[in-house]
C-alpha cells in the first residue's frame, strides 16, 4: 500500500510503526508488551475485586481507587493488544479502528486525569478537614463526582477525535505503535488540522491548571501533615499523598512534552519512551502505589484469595 496519497484520496487503512524488521526483536516486543499487559490487567482486577467484595472498603477513597483501576485497564486495552498483534502480523489498522482507538484512549486517559484531580481534593478534605469528611464526601457526592469525571472524559474524547479526523490525510503511515493525535496531525492535508492543534494547546493549558491546583492542594496537605504530632500519622499521610503527586507529575510532564514538541515524520526512540511513560507506566504502578501498600487492601485481597482457595478446595472435595 502506498504511504503517500498525492490526490488526497480517502484513507481506509493506516500503517502503524513496525517495531523491528528482525523476527526475534518482534517476538521480544510481543512478549514484553504481553507481560506488561497481563501484569496491569491482573493488578487492577485484583483492586476492583477487593473493593467490590469487601464492605470495609466501601468508602470514598476506595471507590475512587476502583474507578482508577477501571481507567487503568481501559487505557492499556485500547493500545497494547493491537500493538502486540502488529508485532506478529500486519501493521494495518482500519480508519474506523483508528478513530475508535483515538476516542477510547482519550476517553480513559482524560477521565483518569480528571479523577486524579478529584482524588487530590479527597485527600485534602480527609487530612485538612477530617471532621467534615463524612459530610462532604458522602456516597451521593462521590457518585456525582465520579459521574462528572466520566462525562468530562467522554466530552474531551469527542472534542479531540472530531478535531483530529475532520481533515483529510495525505499519508497513511503513522510513525507510532498506535494512533496518536500528534502523529496523525503530521499526515493532514488541509489547514483544518490547526483546529485540533488549538484544542491540544487548550488541553495542555487545562492540564497545567489542574496540575497547579493539585500542587497547591498538596502544599496545604503537607502543611497540615507537618502539624501532626504523631510520627506514625505523618508517615501514613506522606505515604498516601507523595506517590499520588509523583504519578500525577510524571503523567503531566511526559504527556505535555510529547504533545507540545513538534512531531516528527521519522520514528524516534524518544517518542516511544515518552509514550510508554504516560500510557503504560502509570497503570502498572498505580495499584502498587495506591493499594498494594495499603494494609486494608492487603487484608481484603487476603480474604478474597483465601475465599477463592477455599471454594476451589471445596469443589475439588465434592468432585472426589
Amino acid at each position: 500500500m502506498n504511504e503517500n496519497l498525492d490526490n488526497k484520496s480517502y484513507v481506509s487503512v493506516f500503517l502503524l510503526l513496525e517495531f523491528s524488521a528482525i523476527r526475534e526483536l518482534q517476538m521480544l516486543h510481543f512478549l514484553l508488551f504481553l507481560g506488561l499487559y497481563l501484569a496491569i490487567l491482573s493488578e487492577n482486577l485484583l483492586i476492583i475485586s477487593a473493593v467490590a467484595f469487601d464492605h470495609h472498603l466501601h468508602t470514598p477513597m476506595y471507590f475512587f481507587l476502583m474507578n482508577l483501576a477501571i481507567q487503568n485497564i481501559g487505557t492499556v486495552s485500547v493500545t497494547v493488544p493491537k500493538s502486540m498483534v502488529n508485532s506478529l502480523m500486519n501493521r494495518h489498522i482500519s480508519y474506523t479502528g483508528c478513530v475508535v482507538q483515538v476516542f477510547g484512549y482519550l476517553f480513559f486517559a482524560g477521565s483518569y486525569f480528571f479523577l486524579l484531580t478529584v482524588m487530590a481534593y479527597d485527600r485534602y478534605v480527609a487530612i485538612c478537614n477530617p471532621l467534615q469528611y463524612e459530610m462532604v464526601r458522602n456516597r451521593i457526592a462521590c457518585t456525582k463526582m465520579v459521574a462528572a469525571v466520566w462525562i468530562a472524559g467522554f466530552v474531551y474524547a469527542v472534542l479531540h477525535t472530531s478535531g483530529t479526523f475532520a481533515t483529510p490525510f495525505c499519508s497513511n503511515a503513522i510513525s507510532h505503535f498506535f494512533c496518536e493525535i500528534p502523529q496523525l496531525l503530521t499526515l493532514a492535508c488541509s489547514h483544518l488540522y490547526l483546529i485540533e492543534t488549538g484544542i491540544v494547546v487548550m488541553s495542555v493549558i487545562l492540564g497545567f491548571s489542574c496540575f497547579v491546583y493539585v500542587v497547591v492542594t498538596y502544599v496545604h496537605i503537607f502543611t497540615a501533615v507537618l502539624k501532626i504530632t504523631s510520627t506514625q500519622g505523618r508517615k501514613k499521610a506522606f505515604s498516601t499523598c507523595l506517590p499520588h503527586l509523583i504519578v500525577f507529575s510524571i503523567l503531566c510532564f511526559t504527556a505535555s512534552f510529547a504533545y507540545l514538541r513538534p512531531p516528527s515524520n521519522t520514528p524516534s526512540y524518544l517518542d516511544f519512551v515518552l509514550t510508554v511513560m504516560y500510557t503504560i507506566v502509570p497503570p502498572m504502578f498505580n495499584p502498587i502505589i495506591y493499594s498494594m501498600r495499603n494494609k486494608e487492601v492487603k487484608n481484603a485481597l487476603s480474604k478474597l484469595l483465601c475465599l477463592r482457595h477455599s471454594s476451589g478446595s471445596f469443589t475439588t472435595s465434592i468432585g472426589m
